[in-house]
């Protein structure tokens, strides 16, 4: 009905292309137009003014010889001010963009090692968006945004990743608790070292200690009984301890048997075995 009236109506964010005998006249904004087909006014079609998102999946290489698919999302839109070149230039938008994104990507992955590739998709986006920026512009388009969405190895060489992750992982743990033993092992070392310490140091001023007494016993002793020798108070001394000590082996309910040399002669060298060893243990 409106081109029986010559009247044509163009949405929003779209506009249309107005041409007269074959040939482009003008560029019709969004609203309602007249256009006299009788005169040879005619409409060649719309142009959409709207941001549009192309997906672009490229295969290639990188410079450790991994073949990647690498997922690159372009969006674009046509210019208004452009629009004459938009329309009439490009036969087909989304396939010229397709063939400047796989030269770009084809021609800068393979400089890059397959971890770098990761880690420098930015660049690598960038890269497109300035290759698209300079060769669209000539035909009436303005690139938005350039995003690497995805870069997606074979899958066995993701598995080969995680593998070499899960074993650089696992020397680390075992790393750390060899080195967590080692720290138990000195520090139980250490403490068995001071524990001996201790024991021997208790060990020596309890001899110090039994000496002590003995040579206060032995003074007192003869000052008190003349005519007695340190000698023979010692020799009764060692003898009283040699049968108190009889006495609680005796006693002791679950003790063992114990075979020892007894009589007088046997007292004798044991009493002389005591005194040597008393007298060694003062001397240290």
């Amino acid at each position: 009905m409106g081109n029986l009236f010559c009247c044509v109506q163009v949405d929003q964010s779209t506009i249309a292309i107005k041409e007269k005998f074959g040939k482009f006249e003008d560029i019709l904004e969004p609203g309602c137009h007249c256009l006299p087909w009788f005169l040879g006014s005619q409409l060649a079609g719309h142009l959409s003014l709207r941001v549009q998102q192309l997906d672009v999946r490229c295969e290639t290489k990188t410079k450790d010889n991994v073949f990647v698919n690498v997922v690159a999302s372009i969006q674009y839109r046509a210019l208004a001010d452009k629009a004459n070149d938009a329309f009439y230039k490009l036969s087909n938008t989304k396939s010229q963009i397709q063939a400047y994104v796989f030269d770009v990507i084809r021609a800068s992955v393979p400089k890059l090692l397959l971890d770098d590739a990761f880690e420098q998709k930015n660049d690598i986006a960038k890269a497109v968006e300035d290759e698209l920026e300079k060769a669209m512009s000539a035909y009436g388009y303005e690139i938005v945004q350039t995003l690497i969405v995805d870069i997606e190895p074979d899958e066995r060489v993701k598995r080969a990743m995680n593998e070499i992750n899960a074993a650089a992982r696992m020397r680390l743990a075992a790393t750390e608790k060899a080195e967590a033993e080692k720290i138990l092992q000195i520090k139980r070392a250490e403490g068995e070292a001071e524990s001996k310490y201790l024991s021997g140091l208790g060990i020596a001023r309890q001899r110090q200690a039994i000496v002590d007494g003995l040579r206060d016993s032995v003074l007192g002793f003869s000052v008190n009984v003349p005519g007695t020798t340190a000698k023979d108070v010692m020799d009764m001394v060692l003898v009283t301890q040699y049968f108190d000590t009889m006495k609680e082996i005796g006693a002791a309910s679950k003790s063992s048997a114990v075979f020892i040399p007894h009589g007088p002669g046997a007292v004798r060298e044991v009493a002389s075995q005591i005194r040597d060893g008393l007298l060694q243990a003062s001397q240290h």
